[in-house]
């Protein structure tokens, strides 16, 4: 399981670090063509936007898979250690079903639905930028299933978690 955490963590940044490199020159040609050569390029702002929704919903599923989501757990903190292993478990049984039902079975309706639509300036399908959708839910579901799987096994799960503290006011103490 964690070779194939491993391959997953691999691709995504590579995949997620490409895109996001192509986004960004993307947007560097849409702000020279708009203000240096007066020109604004449609198609490069449409394929910018779509791509954007590909980073964001694939970088999601990144950061889910490495537990580096936020969240806040001041109730589940006050709860005793067996207590919050058995929550761990059901909150990934819940990010599951969730990706399995929204994200993989709707993703891939409003794909195919969207499949017949081209898009307004590129020569693209619209279904191929809403595959994005069913994708992230894949790899959200992959990830929840190898989460629950150390957490049964007691496998530390590799996170970096940020601590932060506030600075005490040396008048106040």
């Amino acid at each position: 399981m964690k070779k194939l955490r491993s391959i997953l963590d691999q691709m995504m940044r590579i995949f997620n670090a490409a895109v996001f490199a192509l986004l960004t020159l993307l947007t560097v040609w849409q702000v020279l063509t708009r203000y240096v050569l007066n020109n604004p390029s449609t198609w490069s702002e449409e394929l910018a936007s779509y791509l954007f929704a590909w980073v964001t919903l694939l970088g999601a599923a990144y950061v889910f898979g490495k537990r580096e989501h936020m969240n806040i757990p001041v109730v589940v903190d006050m709860l005793s250690p067996k207590v919050q292993h058995y929550l761990a478990i059901l909150s990934e049984i819940i990010i599951f079903i969730f990706a399995a039902v929204v994200l993989i079975y709707g993703g891939i309706s409003i794909t195919l639905l969207t499949m017949g639509q081209a898009t307004s300036s590129l020569p693209v399908q619209m279904g191929v930028f809403y595959a994005a959708i069913p994708i992230s839910g894949l790899f959200t579901a992959t990830y929840s299933i190898l989460n629950i799987y150390d957490l049964i096994k007691g496998n530390p799960i590799e996170t970096k978690s940020v601590e932060t503290k506030l600075p005490v006011d040396e008048r106040q103490a």
